[in-house]
């Protein structure tokens, strides 16, 4: 890549509901493991995401919202007192910057451990993590999760509710729902995590029940205009077997269609994919899209830009890129300069704590 202006749609102004974005490029949420071991952010975080501040939005990292949700170790959450404050002097110091914030929502569901939360996961069937699970003691086998009763299934989609309450009260503009890569809601709807014969399981509609009862209580609670929701389509990610993926995404678009979310984002959006293309005719909202870069491979050298300029044109509204962002806190404006950008670290450091492979990459200045 060489330093000459390049001109693109990612650079574009544009809004989310009533919130003006200087650009089309996202930060993707992405788990870093740096709160505390209570799911308190961290003074270090707020320095992390007040770099990458120029980003049209940041979504912040997954948090849970509530303690059986909890996935990894140093998991920020967000159903308590310290939490709110925590997550507050995160957004302030990007607010200072100029920055915008949603965050993330994620119940790991049977993707968790008692070592890690201190209670049995639960899950829609009582099918465990067909892999092994991160805890303070190193890798372990998973354990069965404990299928949700009903009274479960009740008191999660209040925790919801009351965790979008909490983050708008922690500054955030908004809050994305995880229903994608093998958590809780991507359990439900599919078939080989939910074997439930009650109304949360068997046919499609059954399937999605619960994520569609969560995402409106979250709306109901804060403004669906701060609410978006993030898919992952064909996904197949912590053991997820959805079975019938051509079916489930469309009716799950149908059901939300009318509610006036802030947006939809697609994880791993391939536009020449009929069921992205389907997606895209159906949601009369604003789409999110987060390209293909090659699963566990390495990042392309530009970051994701072209990919990411094929999804405005199929019909993508915004960008969401990952690595791209973890690397380069500068990043749009090394696109914007057709800069070259730092390599991605040592991926062992992205979950170790401290700032080595987290708030040490370099700006253009000082690259």
């Amino acid at each position: 890549m060489t330093n000459t202006r390049v001109a693109s749609r990612l650079f574009e102004p544009t809004s989310l509901g009533a919130l003006a974005l200087p650009n089309r490029l996202v930060m993707a949420p992405l788990t870093r493991n740096r709160a505390g071991a209570d799911g308190v952010p961290q003074p270090i975080m707020a320095t992390y995401y007040a770099q990458r501040a120029s980003a049209g939005l940041i979504v912040a990292e997954a948090a849970t919202p509530n303690a059986v949700g909890q996935t990894y170790p140093n998991i920020p959450a967000i159903y308590n007192e310290a939490h709110v404050a925590g997550w507050r002097r995160v957004t302030d110091a990007v607010r200072a910057e100029g920055g915008r914030m949603f965050l993330q929502l994620q119940h790991g569901g049977r993707v968790g451990h008692p070592d890690n939360s201190g209670l049995t996961p639960v899950a829609p069937s009582p099918i465990p993590l067909p892999e092994t699970i991160h805890t303070p003691s190193g890798l372990q086998e998973a354990v069965v999760p404990r299928e949700m009763s009903l009274d479960d299934i009740r008191s999660t989609v209040a925790d919801f509710a009351a965790a979008a309450r909490n983050a708008v009260e922690a500054g955030f503009a908004g809050v994305e729902v995880h229903a994608a890569n093998g958590h809780l809601l991507h359990q439900f709807m599919a078939r080989g995590t939910n074997h439930r014969t009650d109304a949360y399981g068997g046919s499609v509609a059954g399937r999605i029940r619960f994520a569609v009862e969560v995402v409106k209580a979250v709306a109901e609670a804060i403004g669906p205009e701060r609410v978006g929701l993030r898919i992952s389509p064909g996904v197949t990610v912590n053991g997820i077997d959805e079975g019938d993926t051509g079916s489930i995404y469309p009716a799950l678009v149908e059901a939300l269609a009318d509610t006036g979310l802030a947006y939809l984002h697609v994880v791993f959006a391939d536009p020449e994919q009929p069921l992205f293309q389907a997606i895209r005719k159906a949601w009369p909202g604003t789409l999110m899209a987060n390209p293909v870069l090659g699963w566990g491979g390495p990042l392309p050298a530009d970051g994701g830009r072209e990919a990411g300029e094929r999804l405005l044109a199929a019909g993508a509204d915004l960008i969401s890129l990952g690595r791209a962002f973890l690397a380069n806190p500068d990043l749009v404006e090394r696109l914007r300069a057709g800069a070259p950008l730092n390599p991605v670290g040592d991926k062992g450091l992205m979950y170790v704590g401290g700032e080595a492979g987290y708030t040490d990459y370099p700006v253009l200045a000082a690259a």
